[in-house]
């Protein structure tokens, strides 16, 4: 008789251990559920964010899940050149030249949108100035605009913008550049051999960690006799600021654009663990639904990663994209 009531309880012991087992599945399976839908909201966010406009030339932040900008005091941009690239194509590491760009056949490209859209494979990043010391950058093609008319051979002339966010210098801003300008540097430009470049004003961005790179995206636009415009959005806040479209009117000559993370200018280096793996997604505004090209060695930048490029493809369709992955 002990004996069948001892069965007994331990029956009922198991019977309440699987109750109470299923009970915590479920209440995980819902807590995933529940993370899921709001990192989902999120990049919703994220992406919503990057299309809205600011009311007016200055700096501006916002916050998850409002859609209105606040304007705030802008900052001086760090004057460090974010160097174009040096022509010395061949490396098989990212940048100076070695990277894709998307590039579209028809019509100019009004805004990019540069994201990391997977969890990275990697753990740390180095770079000039220590741990996580990097920039982003989305770059235009080189182009020839009215802008080069300053020149003493106007057609020898290139000009060219960066979007940029420091990690360093805090700041995210536009580097405005004039290559091969054969005469002295127009007033507010600073003079790099026979090259000259200048800034925007900047927004104060904090520092993020490269754990967070799946929540870094940065949207670069511009608009005929209007404003160019950086977005730079990390997890549930976006930065933004503004400059004129006029300084190397990009809105007439934007055809491809790069997005990497690599060095904090001057040239530098970013260093990633080994066996570091990186997924870039480049997304362009150019009035079609065609898929842009993977144009190959068209960075324009000069600053690199310890990275190697991997595949690359164009997608067609609403929000036309290309997407190719880097790893060491």
């Amino acid at each position: 008789m002990k004996q069948k009531k001892c069965i007994h309880g331990v029956v009922r012991i198991a019977i309440a251990a699987g109750i109470l087992s299923a009970a915590l599945l479920s209440l995980t399976v819902a807590a995933r559920a529940a993370d899921d839908a709001e990192a989902r909201a999120q990049e919703a966010w994220r992406e919503a964010i990057a299309h809205t406009s600011v009311p007016e030339a200055g700096c501006f932040e916002a916050s998850y899940p409002n859609l209105e900008w606040n304007k705030v005091e802008c900052v001086e941009a760090p004057n460090i050149p974010f160097t174009p690239r040096s022509g010395r194509l061949g490396s098989q590491t990212v940048g100076d030249g070695d990277d894709y760009a998307a590039a579209v056949s028809s019509g100019l490209i009004s805004q990019t949108i540069g994201s990391f859209p997977k969890d990275p494979g990697v753990k740390s990043e180095t770079g000039v100035y220590g741990a996580n010391s990097y920039s982003l950058q989305l770059n235009s093609n080189f182009m020839n605009t009215k802008t080069c008319d300053g020149a003493l051979v106007p057609k020898d002339c290139l000009d060219w913008l960066q979007y940029v966010y420091s990690s360093d210098s805090l700041a995210a801003f536009m580097q405005y550049w004039l290559i091969d300008w054969d005469t002295k540097c127009p007033s507010g430009w600073n003079s790099y051999g026979t090259d000259c470049y200048t800034n925007s004003a900047a927004v104060n961005v904090p520092k993020e960690p490269i754990t967070k790179l799946k929540t870094l995206k940065i949207s670069g636009s511009a608009v005929t006799g209007g404003l160019d415009t950086l977005v730079m959005t990390v997890g549930t806040t976006a930065y933004s600021t503004t400059g004129e479209d006029s300084v190397v009117y990009l809105a007439t000559g934007w055809n491809q654009s790069e997005f990497n993370i690599i060095g904090d200018g001057g040239g530098s280096e970013a260093d990633f663990n080994s066996g570091s793996s990186i997924t870039v997604k480049v997304a362009v505004t150019n009035g079609t639904k065609n898929a842009p090209t993977c144009a190959a060695n068209s960075g324009t930048t000069g600053e690199t990663n310890n990275l190697n490029l991997g595949s690359c493809a164009g997608h067609a369709g609403g929000k036309p994209y290309i997407e190719f992955t880097e790893s060491n």
